[in-house]
């Protein structure tokens, strides 16, 4: 059986040409006209891959790389052996992903699964769905009635879009989503086996059951959002939940109604977001972070990892712990538990040596 390559680079660069894209200047045995067609990490890669170096961990690596070219950071450079071609930038990675991203640009958004043009045979699509030219769908997608998608757009086997669900311009749809209640802005990547627009968790409880709420809010997905696999996004109750422009979600995190995220924020894994919580621009929350509803977590905040969030966050401060807290604020607790746990230690160790 032959093993599979499942990214071809789109084009060839040389380290001269990678040298003008990135600005960066060049070291070691460089030579300009040296082709490069792939990317690899440092202790992977062969003489015609591209690699970066910014983080200390890895520097012994250097030593046995076989690399074609090394973008690497000055406090760093002098540690290369004389063999490696260098490219001295101050943001490696950046450099790293700007090339990259220019010879795989298929790795950037899901495409079809079925290698299909136009709508595939095995398909659904109702005849009152409006579907703009260079729309993809792929076999056993399911499109309702009067749901619209715009050009480029991909819609991936066994998706289900609802009735009236509008999709714009060259989003990326994946298999098995299901997505009803929702209106998504232009190039929006929504990853396999998400579910967008469900109804929220809303019952008035009371001792002999439980009623339900209705929930008659929109889904609202702006420009550039990119959504992971397995992520669900409830539909607002009384109002929309709004996932703002530029916005990147991780895999598996839940989003309860009528939830507000701004723009250009990121959340990281298993995060739950309560009902009417309001994330502003450029929040950043760490993986596994549960959100009390109704909470506000001003623009630029960042959350750590693990973190129970139970109070309003101000901008720009930086929290963690459970309940969460001011990290300064944090780190004393635990160094002061820190500090009480050594000090039994020496008190008992102090009783043993009596006995």
């Amino acid at each position: 059986m032959s093993e599979p390559i499942f990214f071809k680079p789109a084009t060839g660069l040389t380290a001269g040409a990678i040298a003008a894209r990135t600005g960066g200047t060049p070291r070691g045995a460089f030579e300009p006209d040296r082709p490069l067609g792939g990317i690899a990490a440092l202790d992977r890669a062969g003489p015609y891959d591209l690699c970066f170096l910014d983080n200390p961990a890895y520097v012994e690596q250097l030593a046995t790389t076989r690399a074609g070219l090394c973008l690497i950071s000055e406090r760093f450079a002098a540690r290369a052996p004389a063999y490696l071609a260098l490219l001295v930038t101050p943001h490696p990675y950046r450099a790293f992903v700007a090339i990259a991203r220019e010879l795989f640009p298929e790795a950037l958004r899901p495409a079809s699964m079925f290698a299909a043009e136009g709508i595939a045979p095995g398909s659904f699509v109702h005849p009152a769905a409006r579907i703009e030219p260079g729309v993809v769908i792929d076999p056993g997608a399911v499109i309702g009635p009067h749901a619209e998608i715009g050009t480029g757009s991909v819609i991936g086997a066994g998706a289900v879009i609802g009735p009236h669900v509008k999709i714009g311009r060259g989003c990326s749809i994946g298999a098995n989503v299901s997505m009803t209640h929702a209106i998504i802005g232009d190039r929006v990547t929504v990853h396999p086996g998400c579910s967008i627009g469900q109804d929220g968790f809303g019952f008035v409880m009371s001792p002999t059951g439980h009623g339900k709420v209705p929930q008659i809010g929109r889904v609202i997905i702006q420009d550039d959002v990119e959504i992971g696999a397995g992520t669900t996004i409830d539909r607002g109750a009384i109002r929309d939940t709004v996932i703002g422009e530029g916005t990147k979600i991780d895999n598996l995190v839940q989003i309860g109604h009528n939830v507000a995220i701004g723009r250009h924020c990121v959340i990281v894994a298993h995060c739950a977001i309560a009902g009417s919580v309001t994330l502003e621009d450029f929040v950043a929350l760490g993986g596994k972070i549960a959100i009390n509803n109704h909470v506000v977590i001003a623009e630029g905040a960042q959350v750590a990892a693990g973190s129970n969030v139970n109070n309003n966050i101000p901008r720009g401060a930086r929290w963690g712990g459970s309940p969460a807290k001011p990290a300064k604020i944090w780190m004393r607790e635990i160094f002061a538990l820190e500090r009480l746990g050594r000090r039994r230690d020496h008190v008992n160790a102090g009783k043993e040596t009596d006995e």
